[in-house]
């Protein structure tokens, strides 16, 4: 390993490698079990005789802190109790960040799943085509593959060619390559779209419930952001603020509680918008995974004036941790947004992007949507069939067709209800969502957001009749 040792002056210098190593000991920076450098190398390293560095090792040997062991040099021993690694102490001054992040919530650990998870956006790992994606992922990381220069920012071009591809098969978006930026995840997505957009002040309107995540991203950015109901047609556009800048919306499986954006409602927020000067963001949320009715145009279909910004994601469709999404941006925000993408990050990842590029146009994806889907609706109908059985009236279901989650609210009970309830599912090994924090203001629905992504056909049974016995008949 590579050991930094700061040497001051000539002076002591073994007493300088002693305390030096010994500090690194015992504040966990060497760990029990790794092997220190051979006296001979740290001694180059240093620019010291050997001798010097082997009287340091003798006195740490001396204190238990190194041990010599045949042909594996020297090991650093666990400290004993008493010095044991403390926490570093803060020095020098305390920097202060913008007034905004003492303003958000602190992000918080994810909890580890419960056996029984009803977790929202988590796909099925097993469905991922795994030794297919790894056969691809292979070819791509050969030396004749790869290349050490950055690259575009927007994407690698057969990557955005084969995006535009599907979208345009599969959600009839118009856009070609040039139209297409690749980003990591939706979220990403969101981030560039603010950076080019907003001014500090400038006001932002948001789905009431909506995607937490994408509010607490604009506020971070110096934005106003606005919550405007959403009712059974979608997000109520008669109750947007007159100055909105940026409307965000995800008209195809509304987050949290499913609902479709009628066509009525979709034509008046493109007026509305038309009308004020104003920018709408389409996070086309769950769209791949549809059961059900008619899939209605998109936003972006319909705009004539290049207001909309569509955003897409293949967290869900793929894996999260792929980190891979995409924009499609109107021609007079290309620039700006490739710009905004090479300044946070030059480049999504290369290989990854190869990969998917392949995966889209072999037909490999449309092949895997087709086997989820089918999976996803069978999941889907076990827990909407088994929430009307197990809970009868007590839950209200509210309508959805798509995605990988469904919403119910209670019939009866607040916010001191939903918190019991979540907090005893949570207890019984039952892992559900309640639906109060996807609100920015104060609820004016309660129940839970259940996911069934996580959970096979048979595990969603399971799950629910633990669920149905962890609140004793409340509900």
């Amino acid at each position: 390993m590579d050991l930094h040792v700061d040497l001051k002056d000539r002076r002591d210098l073994a007493g300088q490698i002693y305390r030096g190593l010994r500090a690194q000991i015992l504040d966990g920076r060497l760990r029990g079990g790794e092997r220190v450098p051979p006296t001979r190398e740290l001694a180059q390293r240093l620019g010291v005789s050997r001798n010097t560095v082997s009287v340091a090792y003798e006195w740490l040997g001396a204190e238990g802190l190194l041990a010599g062991r045949s042909r594996a040099g020297s090991i650093v021993q666990e400290p004993p109790r008493e010095h044991a690694p403390r926490g570093r102490a803060s020095a020098g001054v305390k920097l202060r960040p913008r007034a905004i992040w003492s303003k958000l919530p602190t992000p918080r650990p994810p909890e580890p799943p419960a056996r029984h998870d009803f977790r929202v956006g988590i796909p099925d790992a097993a469905l991922f085509p795994f030794e297919t994606w790894r056969r691809l992922m292979a070819r791509q990381l050969r030396a004749s593959a790869m290349t050490a220069a950055y690259m575009d920012p927007s994407g690698q071009p057969e990557l955005r060619e084969a995006v535009a591809r599907h979208i345009g098969v599969s959600r009839g978006v118009r856009a070609d390559a040039t139209d297409v930026l690749i980003t990591h995840g939706a979220q990403q997505a969101l981030d560039l779209i603010g950076r080019v957009l907003l001014e500090p002040g400038d006001c932002v309107a948001v789905e009431e419930p909506g995607y937490p995540p994408a509010r607490l991203l604009f506020q971070s950015l110096g934005a106003r952001v606005v919550p405007v109901p959403v009712d059974a047609e979608g997000l109520d556009v008669s109750a947007l603020p007159d100055d909105a800048r940026l409307v965000y919306v995800t008209p195809s499986h509304q987050f949290p509680l499913g609902i479709v954006m009628s066509p009525a409602r979709r034509l008046a927020l493109l007026d509305w918008a038309r009308q004020r000067d104003a920018v709408v963001i389409e996070d086309d949320y769950d769209s791949e995974f549809r059961f059900g009715g008619r899939p209605l145009e998109t936003l972006h279909g319909l705009d004539r004036s290049g207001r909309v910004l569509y955003v897409g994601s293949f967290s869900k469709v793929l894996l999260p941790g792929l980190r891979l999404g995409f924009l499609v941006a109107p021609p007079s925000l290309r620039r700006e947004l490739r710009l905004a993408k090479q300044v946070a990050d030059s480049h999504s990842q290369l290989p990854a992007q190869a990969v998917l590029a392949r995966f889209i146009d072999t037909g490999l994806l449309a092949r895997h949507l087709r086997k989820t889907r089918r999976e996803y609706e069978h999941r889907h109908a076990r827990l909407t069939e088994g929430l009307t059985r197990h809970f009868g009236s007590g839950l209200r279901l509210l309508p959805s067709v798509a995605g990988l989650h469904l919403c119910a609210t209670f019939a009866r009970g607040g916010a001191r209800l939903e918190k019991a309830l979540t907090g005893q599912a949570r207890a019984a090994g039952v892992g559900v969502e309640a639906l109060s924090p996807y609100f920015a203001g104060a609820p004016t629905r309660h129940g839970w957001v259940l996911g069934y992504g996580a959970l096979t056909a048979d595990g969603i049974d399971e799950g629910l009749r633990r669920l149905r016995a962890s609140v004793a008949g409340a509900l």
